[in-house]
């Protein structure tokens, strides 16, 4: 079972949706029990930085989210999701991130001829092996919609970089908690296959798929 976190972010149905159209069975959910209990856990989410990480600490999420790190249950953040799990962002500089992830969120610097946020397709460009992209061709396009973007302080943590007046950190992963900042479940088959690739990561009592 996949449990998507319901914090009242945005794009949730199409994560399901996603999720659904690759033969699984979604809860949507801020029950505790359920989460943990999942097989994989989804944290998506368009928006903005403050609220998202506002709404997982009213919601009393913040520390069920660790718990599933802790468990190596399979975890992915999506967008907004991505972004919690660092330390801050310039969006809401007052707002301390999770920190599950050493960095910080930035805004798009201003650049002639690119407007702030981007919004559409971008190739990304894979680093150290990450288990997203088994099997997907290095260049691929897939969908972004944000203004800020993570800068990871751990360079061994990301997975892949895109270029959007400047390079950026797409995707990265540490153990069983893999993030990206574009949408997998709005990049078509390319998309699917991320996602299909993030089902073939089991819990340490579950053998991975060779």
């Amino acid at each position: 079972m996949i449990a998507i976190i319901d914090y009242d972010a945005g794009n949730v149905k199409s994560v399901q949706k996603a999720f659904e159209k690759l033969g699984q069975q979604v809860e949507v959910t801020r029950d505790p029990q359920v989460i943990l209990s999942a097989d994989h856990v989804v944290l998506p989410g368009v928006g903005n930085f403050g609220d998202a990480v506002g709404n997982l600490r009213k919601y009393g999420l913040e520390d069920v989210i660790r718990e599933v790190i802790a468990r190596k249950i399979p975890f992915l953040g999506i967008c907004v999701g991505m972004q919690a799990l660092f330390e801050g962002s310039e969006e809401s500089p007052d707002v301390p991130g999770l920190g599950i992830f050493r960095g910080y969120c930035r805004r798009f610097p201003d650049r002639e001829g690119f407007k702030v946020p981007q919004i559409g397709w971008n190739s990304i460009f894979f680093l150290n092996d990450g288990k997203l992209f088994k099997e997907i061709p290095n260049g691929i396009f897939v969908y972004f919609v944000h203004s800020f973007y993570v800068e990871a302080e751990n360079l061994n943590i990301v997975k892949a970089v895109c270029e959007y007046t400047n390079i950026f950190h797409a995707s990265v992963q540490r153990g069983n908690v893999f993030a990206c900042q574009f949408h997998p479940e709005k990049s078509g088959n390319a998309g699917l296959r991320i996602l299909q690739n993030f089902l073939l990561v089991k819990k340490p009592e579950e053998k991975e798929e060779e």
